[in-house]
């Protein structure tokens, strides 16, 4: 019987075979929103099968480091090239000798005011918990505004940051923050005809945030019913 793995004479050697999901993405061992912490925080390594690449330049090429990590391909959620301006400031109008096309024109009459960011800017951080983080020093809020409206990182992957936030170095939380905030930056900066794409990712984004915050909100419930509970078997020397 012929090796099926050999490619046949004159033929097409078969593809590679594809790489592994990132952790919460097809891994059924991933921690996910809801699922119990360990005590002391999630390891790093758990948010991530590999670290998240920064953003790429939005004009010219991407670094090489970048189209290497996926394979020549631009990461997922990165901010694709552009040579165009960025939008003009809501209520301002845009104009051809400003260096606008008739795409951008014709996408910014369609999103009216929306700016990337915006939506995101109406939701708050509420009922988000950072876990005890008695080694590292940081604007909690500052933190928490840039996650959530990062349109880069998953539900879970975000999640799974928070709850890593024990065991993070200070580096790595600087670290992370700059990669949020130059992510914010990129996407900020591309032409008008990408506001109609980032406006429905934005929603995405904003919609898996508030289910966070309902996720944290029923845990909370089901810890205190725990608490209460463990206190009645106590009373009663059970």
């Amino acid at each position: 019987m012929a090796d099926s793995t050999q490619p046949p004479a004159g033929g097409t050697p078969p593809p590679p075979p594809p790489p592994p999901p990132p952790a919460g993405q097809g891994d059924d061992k991933a921690v996910r929103p809801g699922d119990s912490v360990p005590e002391g925080g999630l390891d790093p390594t758990q948010v991530f099968s590999s670290p998240p690449p920064p953003p790429p330049q939005p004009q010219g090429q991407a670094p090489a480091a970048v189209g290497q990590a996926a394979g020549g391909q631009p990461p997922v959620g990165a901010p694709p090239q552009d040579q165009g301006p960025p939008p003009p400031p809501p209520g301002q109008q845009a104009t051809k000798e400003m260096g606008y096309d008739d795409e951008d024109i014709r996408v910014l009459g369609e999103v009216g005011d929306y700016r990337f960011g915006s939506i995101s800017s109406k939701i708050n951080n509420d009922n988000i918990a950072i876990p005890e983080h008695p080694e590292t020093k940081f604007d909690i809020q500052a933190f928490l505004t840039l996650l959530r409206g990062s349109i880069s990182l998953t539900r879970d992957e975000k999640w799974r940051i928070i709850q890593a936030i024990p065991k993070l170095s200070q580096f790595q939380i600087d670290e992370l923050q700059k990669i949020l905030e130059e992510e914010k930056r990129k996407f900020s900066e591309l032409s008008p005809k990408h506001l109609l794409q980032l406006m429905k990712l934005e929603q995405k984004h904003s919609e898996d945030w508030n289910d966070l915050q309902n996720v944290t909100v029923q845990q909370d419930a089901k810890n205190e019913e725990q608490e209460q509970a463990d206190e009645i078997r106590k009373q009663l020397g059970l």
